[in-house]
């Protein structure tokens, strides 16, 4: 079977795509002499995080918080490994 104009502009669309998903997976910059900054950690205190841990509970089911704050402890972590590297 041979492919169209068409054919060959979704199989085009897709390499694109496809690149330009996986140049984002890339480990290594482009440019060494550019520096990556990582943000400053802030740090809280105990009773600030069991009073955030208390309100976390009191969300209703199915709120969509207790996932954005799984995100930020992921970036955290990321900042933490990049800050202890230096």
């Amino acid at each position: 079977m041979m492919c169209n104009a068409g054919c060959w502009k979704r199989r085009l669309a897709a390499l694109a795509i496809a690149t330009s998903l996986l140049s984002g997976c890339a480990t290594v910059a482009s440019e060494p002499r550019v520096a990556t900054v990582c943000p400053p950690q802030v740090q809280y205190r105990r009773e600030f995080q069991a009073r955030a841990a208390e309100e976390l509970a009191l969300l209703p089911e199915g709120s969509v918080i207790p996932e954005m704050l799984n995100d930020y402890a992921v970036m955290r972590g990321q900042i933490r490994v990049n800050q202890n590297r230096r």
